[in-house]
């Protein structure tokens, strides 16, 4: 009985000694509400990591900013250089010599296609003959009452049946890999640049989908 009564006590013990030393942990980590200390703060090197922020002062550096400009020429991981520039010149000369890498399976036509729908079927339309939902006659009804929304010019079909022609020349069914790679990085008339929205693998697949377009 007595053991049992020592144990009880032993056990009550360390449960008040545990919970004062929570309650002070606690407690001394809430500042005091006169200063901007936090208090104790636990594993300080998860808020203070050891590589430099961008914005933070480096004295590695004569300038004493992180934030360096890269040198010329230099290329970021991952990034793929476009040695063409945004000219019809160099939209004649990507069209003579650029060539898709890809080769032509169902999965890359299938994520091509999927690629297409994301972003080109707004204007485009859904099976390349440019009459996407931004080209046709659309309204919108709020509190402000019932309106027309402005109408964009529907581009050009690639479709071959259909004959259409490029503005910059040539039919739209014998646009070549580089001449629709070129379009997609630097955009044309109405269509803005998508070099942003898809890599270069994904524009690569989109130009694989619009050659199939271009057989109907």
């Amino acid at each position: 009985m007595k053991e049992n009564m020592l144990a009880m006590n032993k056990k009550s013990f360390l449960g008040t000694v545990c919970a004062a030393v929570a309650l002070t942990a606690i407690l001394s980590a809430c500042g005091d509400g006169k200063t901007r200390s936090t208090g104790w703060e636990f594993a300080r090197n998860m808020y203070d990591p050891i590589a430099f922020n961008p914005d933070q002062p480096n004295k590695n550096f004569a300038d004493g900013i992180t934030a360096q400009t890269p040198p010329d020429g230099t290329t970021p991981i991952g990034f793929e250089r476009f040695e063409f520039a945004n000219t019809v010149e160099d939209y004649e000369r990507a069209g003579r010599e650029l060539v898709n890498p890809l080769i032509v399976t169902a999965e890359n036509l299938k994520q091509g296609e999927a690629l297409f729908h994301t972003y080109c079927t707004v204007c485009h339309g859904v099976d390349g003959k440019g009459d996407g939902p931004i080209t046709q006659d659309r309204s919108v009804e709020d509190s402000r009452g019932k309106r027309q929304l402005e109408n964009f010019p529907p581009p050009p079909s690639f479709h071959k049946s259909t004959g259409s022609m490029s503005s910059r020349g040539g039919l739209m069914s014998d646009l070549t890999d580089g001449k629709i790679y070129h379009t997609i990085f630097y955009g044309l008339n109405s269509m803005g640049s998508y070099a942003s929205q898809v890599s270069p693998e994904e524009r690569w697949k989109v130009v694989m989908y619009v050659h199939e377009l271009q057989k109907k």
